[in-house]
């Protein structure tokens, strides 16, 4: 019988830690370093592909991931060394899918070929406006100007490139950004994701909110005036919204990112990284160390991981419906009650698909565009919380 974790399939995320310059919205794991001692860190990396692997053998790889930081700033030779120790400890798909992301400022023509060369198939660029005044506010070290011409460098070097852009920034009109969005969905190839700017604790816009320093962000009506916009553009562009922040063209989903909405199992090496992995028909959360330093250190002795621990069938059946629910694919009641051993309450679907949140499809439950907007507040609702 087929375990869990199959439904969503497996993949692999690591974690490059170090960028050029800290943004000052930016809540990941991230560091700048004036001297990084490459040869060090791709031993660490595979080392602990090695340990993984230990545990996990045999199964068949979907996808790998290279997040951070800012991955492109590795070395070509580093990515090539980890994928190949990849194909030797795992048999992967036929269609393997291996996203790394880019910051424009760190893009090169002979570097991104030498990543293809590696084995990358796709580009996640994290472009975040195109105007040189709001990447200003929002701390970037690129221009527009700069943006544009290493969205050219990438998708003449790779068939799949991907961009991000951050909407309801400080003194962003709608119009402004209905027009940012028909300029973007214009150069898109067949995937963007469309974040709203979220203002985290710990952040310098966090820590500039909570003084009353970061003005012109949008009101809550504007900014969802933005969301709504952004849907009904897409969908006309035909980028559907198959999660709550990404569209893309039919196929061309980011394949990575749907283990996660799917809940299957991935596991995370490199500082801070997360994963997910079912071990003796037991599903475990698993930590790395999050300073670099620590996790390196770490990884050398044998094992970056900081935490692993079992996750109850109550804590799996939530995890798995606060994902799925995210996504286009929805949520299946028979597989949430394999996990939990209680069923949604019917009233509670009925209620939320008469106002419009959601709407039901079998055993399958999709949370609507109106629903969206309030995902919190729905998932809240389904679980009981």
């Amino acid at each position: 019988m087929a375990e869990d974790w199959q439904l969503g399939g497996f993949g692999l995320y690591i974690h490059w830690p170090f960028c050029a310059a800290k943004c000052p919205y930016c809540d990941f794991n991230s560091h700048v370093a004036r001297r990084i001692d490459e040869t060090r860190w791709k031993a660490a990396y595979l080392g602990e592909l090695d340990r993984v692997a230990a545990e996990l053998p045999g199964r068949v790889l979907n996808t790998v991931f290279f997040g951070g930081g800012t991955p492109s700033l590795m070395s070509p030779d580093t990515v090539a060394a980890i994928l190949e120790r990849v194909r030797r400890l795992w048999p992967v798909a036929n269609d393997l899918e291996v996203t790394l992301e880019a910051n424009p400022g760190s893009v090169e023509a002979g570097k991104f070929h030498g990543f293809r060369q590696a084995g990358i198939t796709r580009i996640s660029m994290g472009i975040q406006a195109l105007n040189d005044t709001d990447l200003r506010k929002l701390g970037r070290i690129h221009t527009a100007a700069e943006a544009m011409a290493a969205f050219d460098v990438a998708r003449k070097a790779f068939d799949r490139v991907s961009f991000d852009l951050i909407y309801a920034r400080q003194d962003q009109s709608v119009a402004a950004w209905r027009a940012e969005l028909k300029q973007a969905l214009s150069m898109a190839i067949d995937h963007i994701s469309l974040y709203q700017l979220t203002i985290e604790d710990g952040t310098a816009f966090g820590d500039r909110y909570r003084v009353g320093k970061l003005r012109g962000l949008p009101d809550d009506d504007s900014a969802a005036e933005m969301y709504e916009a952004t849907t009904e553009l897409c969908d006309a562009a035909g980028f559907r919204r198959y999660e709550v922040s990404n569209h893309a063209r039919p196929g061309s989903e980011a394949r990575h990112n749907l283990i996660y909405w799917r809940y299957g199992d991935y596991a995370g090496i490199g500082p801070g990284a997360h994963g997910r992995i079912t071990l003796e028909g037991r599903r475990h959360a698993t930590e790395t160390h999050l300073m670099p330093g620590a996790w390196l250190s770490a990884a050398e002795r044998g094992s970056g991981e900081s935490l692993r621990m079992a996750l109850s069938p109550v804590e799996q059946a939530q995890e798995y419906a606060m994902m799925s629910l995210r996504i286009a694919d929805g949520l299946d009641i028979e597989r949430h009650a394999r996990l939990s051993g209680e069923r949604i309450a019917q009233n509670v679907v009925d209620d939320l698909a008469e106002m419009g949140m959601i709407r039901q499809d079998g055993s399958i439950i999709i949370v609507t565009n109106q629903g969206l907007a309030v995902l919190n507040a729905v998932i809240a609702r389904l679980l009981g919380a």
